[in-house]
Order: structure tokens, then C-alpha cells, then sequence
């Protein structure tokens, strides 16, 4: 019997919630296999969009792969902080960032649909 959407989803996003670290559609797919031998990734594909235009999770374009959302912002800017060599990701609240990315998006006649910064450096437990 197929799971409905929702539970999929809520699936999904428990196992993004059980790592620390960033996993890709084929390491989450690889970790729901261990219950459900069947599962395609088209499957995990489809709850990952969802997920992310419901602002659940978060994809991080720049390493094609994926954190659960820990932060609060109907109308902000989600700011990831991923560490190159640990790859722990840290989400900071940019709000404050939204009215000069709309400045930024206008001068252009671009007119954003959702905001993500993504920066990439060392937390504090590398640098040391």
C-alpha cells in the first residue's frame, strides 16, 4: 500500500532530522531502503520538493543536498552556514538581509520567489 503524501514527507524529514550533516536524495533514499527495500527515488525526489516549497527543509544548492529547516522565517532569509571540512551546516536568521536582496533582485526587474544564502568556510570546531 502507498504511503500518502504527507506521511512521506514527515518521513523524509525524520531521517534529515536523524543526521547532523547535510545527505543527498540517494543517502536519504539509501537510509529509507533499509525499511522500505522498494522505494524509488522519484518517491524521495517528490517529498524533498514539497518539503522545500513548504519552507520544511532546505536545499543546498551548491553541494545538491539537503538539511531540515531549524529556524522560523515566513517572510525572512535562511542563512546557511556550511563548514567545508566537517560539513556541519549552521542556520542563521537573515532577515535583516531581505529589504537588499529585493534592492538587489528590483534593479534587475527580477522578482524573487524565495531567498537562501549560502555560505561556505570553517566553524570554530575545524579551526582549531
Amino acid at each position: 500500500m502507498r504511503k500518502q503524501a504527507a506521511v512521506r514527507q514527515s518521513d523524509v524529514l525524520g531521517v534529515l532530522h536523524g543526521h547532523k550533516k547535510p545527505m543527498t536524495a540517494y543517502a536519504i533514499l539509501d537510509q529509507m531502503k533499509l525499511d522500505e527495500p522498494d522505494l524509488a527515488a522519484p518517491t524521495v525526489y517528490r517529498a524533498l520538493a514539497a518539503l522545500t516549497d513548504q519552507g520544511r527543509a532546505h536545499k543546498l544548492e551548491s553541494i545538491k543536498a539537503f538539511v531540515p529547516c531549524r529556524c522560523n522565517h515566513e517572510a525572512a532569509v535562511p542563512v546557511l552556514a556550511i563548514c567545508g571540512d566537517c560539513g556541519t551546516v549552521e542556520e542563521h536568521d537573515g532577515t535583516r538581509l531581505l529589504p537588499e536582496l529585493s534592492a538587489i533582485s528590483a534593479q534587475s526587474s527580477f522578482s524573487a520567489i524565495r531567498h537562501i544564502v549560502e555560505i561556505h568556510g570553517q566553524c570554530d570546531s575545524c579551526s582549531t
